[in-house]
């Protein structure tokens, strides 16, 4: 009881800290999907002055999955005596016809694994079977998937593919602060992605865009020390990335991580959902490891696709409009029935909002 009451003090303590920085109307954006879950269990817009906006941006790997490749997992996975391992989260984001559910209860062999490698042993346990493994997430599943690969290789695993849908999020966050479209004061930095990344990959926003900038851990605190942080450099005009997650993030990040993705990958364009292409945002398999690419195995063609008619998860993603502002949020578009990933996934804006702020009538 008594943490808790500490807790409470700590907060308000930072709250009017807030207000006696926050002078002139700021918005600021989040940029992980955990960070936007947090935010929203929390209730912390709530305590934040009128004056102080919080808006989610692509954090969400789900979310930013664009509909093209989803239409292509489909495709894929309902290719017959094919193994087709996924994520448990992208099992019921809509393609244009169905999902990867609706394909695994008509028959199709859709599997949900936790990790790359459960993937790779279904491959070396079924070898008269090809499995494709779904591979998304940004730079902090990425190393795990090279890892798999370089041991695929090591293997000769020869039945083993990956389709890989990984995204890279400093550019995106260029694209972001670039935008003249969206005013953004300042960025809560992903911290399970700077784990990976360390600090040195997001300097370009203070140097290039005077943009605010804090690595923030996620829990109530963590965020509004964050938020804090963004208003005192903004009030000061001291734009710089501020590392405020040190129990958990080095300033160099992981090495060995780095090094992994660097040695099986190169980057690529790439198509996010409500963001278009973006120049080097994702991930293809260097050449050498091309026998493992699922897209040019199965000779798959990525298309431009549509969102769903109505659907406003790509203005979600770009932090322009809130959950409650789509026409379909709690409507057509709901947890047992989605529409559109933002509503699925366990990090998507639209699913933290309908759980923990959506009053069901």
């Amino acid at each position: 009881m008594r943490a808790r009451e500490m807790l409470k003090d700590k907060i308000k303590l930072l709250c009017d800290a807030l207000n006696n920085l926050a002078d002139e109307p700021l918005t600021f954006m989040e940029v992980c999907g955990t960070h936007t879950v947090a935010i929203y269990r929390s209730g912390l817009r709530s305590l934040l002055p009128k004056n102080v906006s919080l808006v989610s941006g692509p954090g969400c790997p789900v979310c930013v999955t664009d509909q093209g490749e989803v239409d292509a997992a489909i495709q894929l996975a309902n290719k017959g005596d094919l193994i087709f391992a996924t994520y448990g989260d992208m099992l019921r984001v809509p393609g244009t016809k169905g999902s990867l559910q609706d394909l695994r209860a008509r028959g199709a062999d859709v599997r949900v694994v936790k990790s790359c490698d459960e993937a790779l042993n279904l491959a070396l346990k079924n070898p008269t079977k090809e499995v494709a493994f779904l591979g998304v997430g940004f730079e902090t599943t990425a190393p795990s998937t090279a890892a798999v690969i370089l041991e695929a290789a090591e293997r000769e695993v020869e039945n083993f593919s990956v389709l890989c849908f990984h995204k890279l999020v400093p550019p995106a966050l260029r694209l972001l602060a670039g935008s003249k479209e969206l005013k953004v004061d300042g960025f809560i930095l992903p911290g399970h992605v700077s784990v990976v990344l360390g600090v040195a990959p997001y300097m370009f926003l203070p140097r290039d865009f005077k943009v605010a900038c804090a690595i923030a851990g996620f829990e109530a605190l963590d965020i509004m020390e964050g938020i804090v942080e963004l208003a005192r450099q903004v009030r000061y005009k001291d734009f710089k990335v501020s590392l405020l997650y040190a129990r958990a993030v080095k300033p160099e990040g992981n090495p060995l991580a780095q090094k992994l993705v660097r040695r099986v990958f190169d980057e690529a364009d790439a198509r996010w959902r409500g963001l278009g292409e973006i120049k080097k945002s994702g991930l293809r398999l260097k050449a050498e490891f091309s026998r493992f690419d699922a897209a040019a195995k199965f000779d798959l063609r990525i298309e431009e696709v549509p969102l769903p008619s109505g659907c406003k998860c790509g203005d979600v993603l770009m932090g322009k409009i809130t959950p409650q502002q789509c026409p379909l949020f709690a409507k057509r578009c709901n947890p047992d029935d989605p529409v559109g990933p933002c509503m699925v996934s366990s990090e998507g804006s639209c699913a933290a909002c309908y759980k923990y702020s959506h009053k069901v009538m």
